[in-house]
């Protein structure tokens, strides 16, 4: 039994905001951020768009694969939806996966929400991979997705260059191929790890119960996200080079059987450094950073959808991703496509 991706979907708000159109509102410029980030332009989801509408478009776009016409029809054969965000539309509850739900027009599916910033993706695959795989769910929706716009200080030119909106989708199944030996397929292999004496390098600082907004008080830039840049770049880099090392010694492989790995897309520089510490070949990893930004919980399966759909994976190509954020958490998976 093999726990397979059977299909992929991605969405980005129509609105898209370049690397000069940001220089009219904060000191910065398109060859700052290209070469400090690799960044050319970011999508911001629109004043009535949440995460929740995101996900949805995003999760039809993977159900349209099953079923062009009618994907709705497609969503009755889900018996798990899992979304991960760091955005979600309301504080606590209900979850963003229950919102999905009833817009998907299900009564009864299961859903939650799991929280790991940018490693969330991969959190998400491994839960509900072993929901599946206790034979009480056969197939399940789990998307990425974040509005990380409206939790941005846009005068902050340190972190509002770095950011923007999206979301990615799969389906996961239980299927007949084997999960062992040379013909495997699906999910084989999860490594999942967080570091949260780190906690206070990559955070939201308001809003919650360890510091909630009172009665009258005039919110300025006290909610917006913060970020120890230093601190969590030399993180980074270390989790990541860290964890490819952890998934190839794991299953006893060497870099050159893995054909694509889908990281992350926080900032290239840390995917290069990564690279050049693990003599990896930067052709090896799939980008698309320089059109999207950082997107969170979004970025793996939006790069995993595109290169899919641009003939980049074939049947059969081991693939890796790799995933790093606050928490600290980072993780990874391998999969058989």
């Amino acid at each position: 039994m093999a726990i397979e991706i059977i299909a992929t979907g991605h969405y980005v708000p129509e609105k898209r905001v370049t690397n000069d159109e940001l220089s009219r509102i904060i000191d910065t410029n398109d060859e700052w951020i290209r070469s400090h980030t690799g960044i050319g332009a970011r999508h911001v989801a629109a004043d009535d768009q949440a995460t929740s509408d995101l996900a949805y478009n995003a999760a039809v776009e993977a159900l349209r694969q099953l079923s062009p016409e009618n994907p709705l029809e497609a969503a009755e054969t889900l018996d798990l939806i899992v979304v991960c965000t760091s955005s979600p539309d309301f504080v606590g509850f209900p979850s963003v996966a229950c919102v999905v739900q009833d817009k998907l027009g299900l009564k009864s599916t299961p859903a939650f929400d799991l929280i790991a910033a940018c490693t969330g993706f991969v959190y998400a695959l491994d839960a509900a991979a072993a929901m599946i795989q206790t034979g009480s769910r056969k197939r399940a929706l789990v998307v990425g997705a974040d509005v990380l716009t409206r939790i941005t200080d846009w005068s902050d030119r340190g972190t509002c260059v770095l950011f923007g909106d999206a979301a990615g989708a799969v389906i996961l199944e239980r299927t007949d191929a084997p999960s062992a030996g040379p013909e495997r397929r699906g999910l084989v292999q999860s490594i999942l790890h967080a570091e949260g004496s780190g906690a206070n390098e990559l955070m939201c600082t308001r809003g919650g119960t360890r510091n909630p907004f009172k009665k009258g008080e005039i919110v300025d830039k006290t909610g917006y996200l913060y970020m120890n840049g230093r601190a969590v770049y030399t993180f980074a880099v270390k989790a990541f080079t860290d964890m490819i090392r952890e998934l190839l010694d794991a299953d006893g492989i060497s870099i050159d059987q893995v054909a694509k790995i889908i990281p992350h897309q926080a900032n290239e520089r840390i995917i290069q450094a990564a690279a050049k510490r693990l003599g990896i070949e930067e052709s090896k990893f799939y980008l698309n950073i320089a059109q999207y930004a950082n997107t969170s919980n979004a970025t793996i399966p939006v790069a995993l959808d595109e290169c899919a759909r641009s003939g980049g994976l074939t049947k059969g190509d081991l693939i890796m991703t790799v995933g790093f954020g606050g928490g600290l958490t980072y993780g990874g998976n391998l999969i058989v496509w």
